[in-house]
């Protein structure tokens, strides 16, 4: 059993933060009923969604997993690259102090929870427009003493780390060559993503499924022959705001209290 917290699409979800992409009309029904099949395929996987309230003041908050790093031993709330997302910070550690105990990214540190994968006892941590070198000192002190391996590494291209490269499980990566050094992770088993599919690094493992978008069928059937079962989702309606399926989703794994909310 895991916990999924997640948090509703913002009624001001067309003003979110862009980077990399031109921002095109954006279809708020659509998004949220995409985010909302999200949430069912999280509890098809055996999650209990806890679903958090939004407001029209922060309309990248959909997008959890930027305000987060959750791991077995503690969850670390990050301070945001963009200034207007640090206001979406308090909602997530009040949800997840019920399952953690917090820790927190200070100034002059900037990180985004997107920039951070976690491969085992290794944690890297993507050096991007929204994080940089101070992060990952703080990181290393946190994690040091638990175990962890922190590794800086350069992004390009993309967003975020997690843009470019996301686990299948502990031993096995998706990547896109492009956009991160495959170098970089010689110890992983490395599926590539499809080349005319150059968004398609981010998927959501989970212990009976690789949630993924339906909108990258060559890198699926890649995922799959390697193994992997994959439940392909609709969402290139939250795409248009930069966002992927392990963005919309804090997970909580190992012995949780059942606090989940119904959706």
């Amino acid at each position: 059993m895991f916990v999924a917290i997640t948090r509703r699409v913002s009624p001001s979800f067309a003003a979110c933060e862009l980077t990399h992409l031109e921002r095109v009309p954006m279809d708020l029904d659509r998004a949220r009923a995409q985010h909302h099949a999200y949430e069912q395929a999280l509890i098809a996987a055996g999650g209990l969604v806890h679903q958090l309230d939004t407001n029209p003041d922060i309309p990248d908050s959909v997008f959890v997993e930027d305000a987060a790093v959750v791991l077995r031993e503690l969850a670390i709330i990050t301070r945001p690259g963009a200034v207007s997302r640090r206001a979406e910070t308090s909602a997530i550690a009040d949800a997840l102090s019920a399952f953690r105990r917090i820790a927190a990214i200070e100034a002059p540190a900037t990180i985004d929870g997107g920039d951070v994968l976690v491969a085992g006892r290794r944690v890297y941590v993507g050096l991007s427009t929204r994080t940089n070198d101070a992060a990952v000192a703080q990181m290393r002190r946190i994690l040091d003493p638990l175990g962890y391996t922190v590794c800086a590494i350069e992004v390009g291209g993309c967003l975020h780390l997690k843009s470019a490269v996301t686990t299948l499980d502990e031993r096995t990566l998706l990547v896109n060559p492009s956009w991160v050094e495959p170098a970089a992770f010689a110890d992983f088993t490395l599926v590539e993503v499809d080349p005319a599919e150059p968004s398609a690094a981010n998927a959501l493992a989970l212990a009976r499924c690789v949630i993924f978008p339906a909108a990258f069928p060559r890198t699926a059937e890649r995922i799959a022959r390697a193994g992997f079962r994959v439940e392909r989702v609709e969402a290139d309606e939250l795409a248009k705001a930069e966002g992927a399926v392990t963005c919309c989703s804090l997970i909580v794994d190992g012995p949780v209290r059942p606090v989940a909310r119904p959706i």
